[in-house]
């Protein structure tokens, strides 16, 4: 029986199929590459996908997506921050690549990585690296040491320690655009600009503090989720806005680094509205819409600064006559919650977390306006840079190039399937380890740890916001067997290993495969 998983290839015009437009014609300059990453940022957060909860507009992000192809389906292998760059720039699973999680991995930076297999580039990495280990392989680097300040910044510039005023959004794009314009004019590029925001604990540049006019934005509708119709592992989690806010994400406190002049623009702003919440003696859901509006206005604010990036940036290379022969990718490193099931943070197979935005503009080869909705994901970027840029990929990454797809083209043999596992654990967060498939329909997960061994087996298509598990119910036991066939066929195909070393976790594993 065959699997009942939907396609739908890319909308783009056949006239702009791969015969018409290589990656770079024969004797031409390859492209540069300039590749823009964020850290959690949702797409639900993204003007340009045109979410029902309208949060906010991103011009110039959504122009990336007016001038080229916006996917709708890019899924993160191990949906945390660490392991998803050690995913972009060696296009394998954390299995293979060897960092699991944020707690105790150390990223091994002797193995090939895209920037090294880019002969005849100039290639630097500016921003969030969070890695451990410090960039190997780039021509210039300036990073920020572990999570990084949001305000007034200490990095480290090719090893050098360094701090440099202002907030970090606007750093990290003043760095990345001074590299440009330093750069050696007669070779290609890559450039991986690389944000801090909009991450925990989501500090905003002080001028956009008013952004939003106190705005009341639109609550999900799972905001008050009972997890009711699943199994313990989603009532095990701590990271609820019920719960687990701290005072300083709700910026009842003020970060250490600021300026005392930055310090009175930030109080100015924050205690008027902090001392009203004190005295509004707030409890239950009263209490969880303050948190979630508050954290609205502070998440969408950092936003805000990661937009205006782009836009600088794209208009250097427009002011340059750089834009034509450019690669733009925009993309973040997971997705990540905005309240829907009462939740910040992101690391479940669940689609706010699993999903994560990617835009792409590549001038005289992907359609302006087009969009693609085959599963893709960012252990394809280091593939697509490789062949962009006329360069073979090697054998052992994971992923394929998505060349064909920003040409028009879907491969007949392109994923209908796509593999995720999930290993921090217990902290932060307590959210239990889990392996599963993703289809365009259906996910089954695996969970394991201290809440015990589940099975769940949802279908999107039915309840889009993966409310109810079905495992078990009538009708879906062919679809769970398939399924499950589904599974093991993609971990012998990515070389999955049935015991998982004990470090993977970041802490004592608790049931589930073995620990070696």
């Amino acid at each position: 029986m065959s699997i009942p998983f939907f396609f739908i290839p890319c909308l783009a015009a056949l006239v702009l199929s791969g015969s018409f437009f290589p990656a770079h014609a024969a004797g031409s300059r390859p492209p540069n590459i300039v590749f823009i990453f964020s850290d959690d940022h949702a797409f639900q957060a993204i003007s340009a996908y045109g979410e029902a909860r309208r949060l906010l507009e991103t011009p110039n992000i959504d122009r990336l997506a007016k001038e080229g192809m916006r996917f709708e389906r890019c899924l993160v292998p191990n949906s945390i921050c660490g392991p998803s760059r050690a995913t972009v720039l060696t296009g394998k699973y954390s299995h293979l690549n060897g960092f699991y999680n944020n707690s105790n991995s150390r990223f091994d930076a002797s193995q090939p990585t895209v920037q090294k297999l880019l002969p005849g580039y100039q290639s630097a990495v500016i921003g969030k690296w969070h890695l451990v280990s410090d960039p190997v392989g780039f021509d210039h680097w300036q990073i920020l040491p572990g999570q990084g300040d949001y305000y007034n910044p200490r990095m480290i510039r090719n090893g050098e320690k360094i701090e440099v005023p202002g907030y970090v959004t606007d750093v990290i794009t003043d760095a990345s655009l001074d590299w440009l314009k330093k750069r050696d004019p007669s070779k290609p590029f890559l450039l991986m600009c690389q944000h801090k925001a909009p991450h925990r604990e989501w500090e905003p540049a002080l001028r956009h503090l008013h952004a939003d006019e106190d705005r009341v934005y639109p609550e999900p509708p799972t905001l008050f989720d009972d997890y009711s119709g699943r199994g313990p592992a989603v009532r095990d989690q701590d990271m609820s806005l019920a719960k687990t806010m701290t005072a300083r994400d709700l910026k009842l406190v003020a970060p250490a680094r600021l300026t005392p002049e930055q310090r009175r623009v930030w109080d100015a702003y924050y205690e008027p509205r902090n001392e009203a919440f004190r005295e509004a003696k707030l409890v239950g859901k009263e209490l969880v819409r303050w948190r979630y509006q508050r954290y609205m206005h502070d998440y969408l604010a950092c936003v805000r600064s990661v937009d205006e990036s782009v836009g600088r940036i794209l208009q250097y290379l427009q002011d340059e006559g750089l834009a034509e022969n450019t690669l733009v990718v925009y993309s973040a490193d997971q997705g990540f919650y905005l309240g829907e099931h009462g939740w910040f943070d992101k690391r479940w197979i669940f689609e706010e977390s699993l999903r994560t935005p990617l835009l792409v503009r590549w001038p005289g080869v992907t359609p302006a306006g087009s969009v693609c909705r085959d599963i893709v994901s960012n252990v394809d970027f280091a593939e697509t840079f490789l062949e962009a840029a006329g360069q073979p990929v090697p054998a052992d990454m994971q992923g394929r190039s998505l060349v064909p797809l920003l040409r028009g083209n879907t491969p007949a043999d392109w994923r209908k399937s796509f593999y995720y596992q999930y290993y921090e654990f217990p902290e932060p967060h307590r959210v239990q380890p889990h392996y599963g498939v993703v289809t365009d329909r259906y996910k089954l997960v695996r969970f394991y740890g201290a809440a015990g061994n589940t099975t769940e087996l949802y279908d999107r298509l039915k309840d889009p916001l993966e409310l109810r598990d079905v495992l078990g119910q009538p009708g879906y036991e062919a679809v769970a067997g398939e399924l499950e066939a589904e599974l093991g066929r993609l971990r012998r195909e990515l070389k999955v290993p049935e015991e998982v070393p004990a470090e993977a976790y970041g802490g004592k594993p608790q049931g589930g495969p073995k620990p070696r």
